[in-house]
């Protein structure tokens, strides 16, 4: 059934030139290096940081298949969740510039029909988890449910309207993502860090306050405690 409506590591590659050693006013000799595009000498050399995660580990088979399906429909719709995200800013920031109130309501509205567009065919190709996946990445992006969006954006009987028309899929456009307490989310948020060291989904830091190192000794205990 259908709906409408992330061990790699990261490392940045430097072209590095060396300076012969500079004495400063206490003869200590000090090496400045000069990086491509960069006319400023340094004295250090910045790394991006190293991901490095734990192996991952199934209680049975059954486990690893559904994380791995779930992997699938995760990498699937996260560009979605992100899109939004850029196009919710993006409205903010025009908004914010506008001065009266029918200069803004004729810009949602082209907003609108163009999120309309851009969205409405791929989204008629989602099944029903998938659609229920990027609920709960939207809220992870922009901080809002789909329901409040489609509310602020439109009005509040669209909102409740689409979030009726949703239940009949068994989905709710006011579902949050909540990695600390719900374990799918958590492994949708493991899914979506290793492919954003992977480089394999282009990242966008969440508008949501978590720590994932924290998140993953939090089920790690929780695992410890079943056994």
């Amino acid at each position: 059934m259908k709906i409408n409506a992330l061990i790699v590591f990261l490392a940045t590659c430097f072209y590095v030139q060396a300076q012969q050693p500079t004495q400063t006013a206490d003869t200590t000799e000090v090496l400045f290096y000069y990086f491509d595009g960069d006319s400023i000498p340094r004295t250090t050399i910045e790394l991006e940081p190293v991901y490095v995660f734990q192996k991952q580990k199934f209680v049975s088979h059954e486990d690893k298949v559904k994380y791995y399906i779930l992997k699938r429909k995760t990498l699937k719709v996260y560009p979605y969740a992100k899109l939004a995200a850029d196009r919710l800013t993006e409205l903010n920031k025009r908004l914010d510039a506008m001065e009266t109130k029918s200069q803004k309501k004729k810009y949602t509205k082209i907003i609108q029909r163009y999120i309309e567009n851009e969205f409405s065919v791929e989204l008629k190709k989602l099944t029903r988890t998938e659609g229920q996946i990027l609920v709960k990445l939207i809220h992870r992006q922009t901080g809002q449910t789909t329901f409040s969006l489609v509310k602020n954006l439109r009005s509040g009987w669209r909102a409740f309207w689409y979030n009726t028309t949703a239940k009949m899929f068994d989905i709710s456009l006011k579902e949050e993502y909540h990695p600390e307490s719900v374990v799918e989310d958590y492994l949708i948020e493991d899914i979506l860090q290793r492919a954003f060291a992977a480089r394999i989904l282009e990242k966008q830091p969440s508008a949501l306050n978590f720590d994932y190192d924290s998140l993953t000794n939090h089920w790690i205990d929780k695992q410890s405690e079943k056994k």
